[in-house]
């Protein structure tokens, strides 16, 4: 972002709009047609979505008769997380929703399971589910016949830790579940292939990698696979999600993940050495610098670090009025300020979680965002530490 004199570092929050997606964004809107009718222009419309359902299928790998269009990735995992699944008209009732406690509060509080069917997964220190307490819960739920839809992200949107999802899915399916997995910060930051992971849904958003806001998709291996729907009326999206489509959105989402699978193999050793180069110097020069899960497998746009005692809002209000954009690791509720749940999870001491903040580089992201950054932190920061001090 050259041509401000602010720098971005939220793209886990939202992506700036991919050329290529603004540009399907507009051509969609200056045509007419509903996607349903039968006229020429309708034929138009549901050419322009389907060449977009083919695209965002592209992305992860699936047949796209399989994807769902929603209003946004919380729609789609809300659409997943239902007891009432079925395949091909036979019926998949699961019993009991198994996650983990570092989930987006879209999983943790959008699904549509009684509060006493809901287990968590317990995370170690970096944020990673532990397999083996995975296999025991399981395996419990086996031999009481209770069949569970398991739901494990892809990679963390606070911290960018990526989970063994292949394998927990792996694990799952010896025991007849059904398996979810929120994708919506790593499909198009990292290779996301439904099949190689071995879920049997996926939820993915647009304006994460680069597409318009208002729009994500629920995307199934198997186009048999059916979730009880959200919303019902027509028979738009085979009936899985009524409603008139939003064809200039799915048509910029379409251009979006195109874009982003194109450019993947080079784009994610140039983000990660642009994030790395700022974890660098910020580590260097300011030793007090916490770097969060700084050693496993993460996102190569993210960076969670913390300076213990400055409050997060603290800094990212300082850095915010100097040019600078990042996201607090903590959430105000009520007026309330709280400490991340996804810190909490991991065992992360209070005073710790209390100061972390989050910096998500992407597609846009040049080295002169990375240098506009660190100068920002050498002037704000010394200031913030002496009134820590005092």
């Amino acid at each position: 972002m050259t041509t401000t004199e602010r720098s971005y570092f939220d793209h886990n929050a939202t992506a700036p709009i991919r050329p290529e997606a603004a540009e399907a964004l507009l051509a969609a809107l200056n045509r007419t047609g509903n996607a349903s009718a039968i006229h020429g222009e309708g034929r138009a419309s549901r050419s322009r979505l389907e060449d977009a359902r083919k695209q965002v299928a592209d992305l992860v790998g699936a047949d796209p008769a399989g994807v769902v269009f929603t209003s946004s990735g919380t729609e789609a995992d809300v659409l997943a997380l239902t007891p009432d699944i079925s395949r091909g008209g036979e019926p998949l009732a699961c019993n009991v929703l198994v996650t983990t406690p570092v989930e987006h509060s879209a999983v943790l509080r959008g699904h549509r399971f009684a509060a006493d069917r809901v287990e968590l997964i317990p995370v170690d220190a970096r944020g990673r589910i532990k397999l083996d307490a995975l296999d025991t819960m399981l395996a419990g739920h086996a031999e009481a016949g209770r069949r569970p839809l398991v739901s494990i992200m892809v990679a963390n949107n606070e911290t960018g830790v990526i989970q063994p999802v292949a394998e927990a899915a792996r694990r799952a399916r010896a025991h007849g579940a059904v398996i979810h997995s929120d994708a919506v910060q790593a499909a198009g930051r990292i290779p996301v292939d439904i099949g190689a992971l071995g879920v049997d849904m996926l939820s993915i958003s647009a304006h994460k990698l680069g597409g318009a806001p208002g729009s994500g998709a629920l995307v199934m291996a198997d186009p048999d696979l059916r979730p009880a729907a959200l919303i019902a009326g027509g028979g738009q999206e085979r009936g899985r999600r009524a409603g008139s489509e939003n064809v200039p959105a799915a048509a910029a989402f379409g251009a979006a993940a195109e874009s982003a699978k194109r450019d993947l193999a080079t784009e994610m050793p140039r983000i990660a050495a642009l994030r790395d180069r700022l974890e660098s110097a910020l580590r260097c020069e300011f030793p007090e610098l916490v770097l969060l899960v700084g050693d496993v497998e993460r996102l190569p746009n993210t960076s969670c670090i913390a300076l213990p005692g400055v409050p997060s809002e603290t800094l990212l209000i300082a850095l915010d009025l100097a040019g600078v954009a990042v996201s607090a690791g903590s959430a105000c509720s009520s007026g309330k300020v709280a400490p991340s749940h996804v810190l909490a999870a991991m065992g992360v001491p209070e005073r710790i979680a209390r100061s972390a903040v989050r910096m998500s580089l992407g597609w846009s992201s040049v080295e002169e965002d990375v240098e506009r950054a660190l100068g920002t932190f050498r002037r704000v920061l010394p200031n913030l530490l002496r009134r820590r001090a005092a």
